[in-house]
């Protein structure tokens, strides 16, 4: 397993699966164009491209071109590292038949490929043991959500770490696990607390 210190951008559920097999990463879906709608993750993108610097991973189709393009554009600040899968034709397994252009998307490229990909992008690496460990009934635990002042909780933590106010709690999963484990989260959170009576 590969840790990849940015965020890696890509198209959809699939490429999301199968990129999990080859990267220890924050890995962030556009749902295809549903990125040109969606204001939370286009935040969170923008929030990564800053913080870590971001990684561009579409389909070698017009379609991910399209995506891509969008994705720079929006992205005013920040480091932006494109990585281009190469133009193989095919289909994948779970589709009836090929898509318009007939090339494999991401989901259907190779390990060996995809990590080449990687490397001649010349995107920072590692090996990689530690895997963080706060989930959704972390955030349920420590009050950030299910209770009827978590939400106020949550954006005064979000503030603090100079995180976008649109994200979802799933979102803020996958963020918090890039920036500390769950014992550093509880701290946090009491810290917070201790300053603030009304929480």
């Amino acid at each position: 397993m590969i840790k990849i210190n940015e965020a890696v951008i890509v198209e959809g559920k699939y490429d999301k699966i199968k990129l999990s097999s080859v990267v220890d990463a924050v890995i962030i879906v556009t749902n295809g164009f549903g990125i040109f709608r969606d204001r939370e993750k286009l935040e969170l993108i923008r929030y990564y491209a800053q913080k870590t610097g971001i990684i561009i991973l579409t389909d070698s189709d017009s379609a991910g071109r399209k995506i891509r393009g969008y994705i720079k554009g929006a992205v005013k600040k920040g480091r932006i590292i494109n990585v281009y899968i190469p133009d193989v034709f095919g289909k994948e397994k779970r589709k009836e038949k090929p898509s318009a252009e007939g090339k494999l998307g991401v989901e259907g490229i190779d390990v060996k490929t995809l990590v080449s990909a990687f490397e001649k992008s010349g995107v920072t690496a590692s090996e990689s043991n530690w895997k963080s460990d706060i989930t959704k009934f972390t955030l349920y635990e420590l009050g950030l959500s299910g209770g009827n002042e978590s939400k106020k909780l949550r954006e005064k933590l979000q503030k603090s770490l100079g995180l976008p106010s649109l994200m979802s709690a799933g979102s803020l999963v996958d963020v918090l696990n890039t920036m500390m484990d769950s014992g550093e989260l509880a701290e946090y959170i009491r810290k917070i607390k201790e300053k603030d009576d009304v929480i």
